[in-house]
């Protein structure tokens, strides 16, 4: 629904929200009116609760500055872990890639996130990814084997041989993440039996 006709239709607060909540990803115009009319019921102090985890997410929360994943802290709690294995570098789109693989318990080395992937339709190219951080990384650490757990899509693929070329002068092996994943599925989405399975049959890319 257009802007100017949620105005017509609702007080000006309410369609406010209806419009904001419209631009987050996979919430269309009815879901938006959902949820607002379902927080216009809620107590004023759980509203509250919500707006202030919202703004401090937006406060609190960074990029960590040598895997980018998502932090409170500087490094994140995964770059500070001694016990990390690290000869191995698992290479992901996006912080909630990275959950979905801790979440297996099947992989204890570290990690590197793009923060998105190869997408020349939307006009995001390797400048656009954290593709020169990790150069620098494999140049300043010793990483034996680099796992490659881009989606299993288009654009994680073309980002998975993007990447196996860049990578071929290193001295690490690269492999990518097998076939337990369905083609055109998202990472942050698969249970944690198949992310394991896809993890432990990795092949060499390249």
């Amino acid at each position: 629904m257009p802007a100017l006709l949620i105005m017509s239709y609702y007080p000006e607060p309410v369609g406010r929200l209806i419009e904001a909540l419209q631009k987050l990803p996979g919430i269309g115009p009815k879901t938006a009116q959902r949820l607002t009319f379902y927080l216009s019921k809620r107590p004023h102090e759980e509203v509250q609760a919500l707006a202030r985890a919202i703004t401090d997410v937006k406060a609190e929360i960074v990029s960590c500055s040598i895997c980018f994943n998502v932090t409170a802290e500087e490094p994140c709690k995964i770059c500070q872990d001694e016990s990390r294995d690290r000869r191995l570098l698992c290479v992901v789109e996006e912080p909630n890639d990275l959950l979905a693989i801790e979440r297996t318990g099947e992989y204890r080395g570290r990690y590197h996130v793009l923060l998105g992937a190869l997408s020349p339709l939307d006009g995001i190219g390797p400048e656009d990814l954290r593709v020169r951080e990790l150069l620098l990384r494999l140049e300043e650490e010793s990483v034996e084997e680099i796992i490659l757990a881009t989606n299993p899509n288009v654009e994680g693929e073309a980002t998975a041989i993007y990447l196996a070329k860049l990578l071929k002068p290193f001295s690490a092996r690269i492999t990518r993440i097998a076939r337990g994943l369905p083609m055109g599925g998202a990472i942050e989405y698969a249970d944690e039996v198949t992310l394991g399975k896809a993890l432990e049959g990795r092949r060499d890319i390249g």
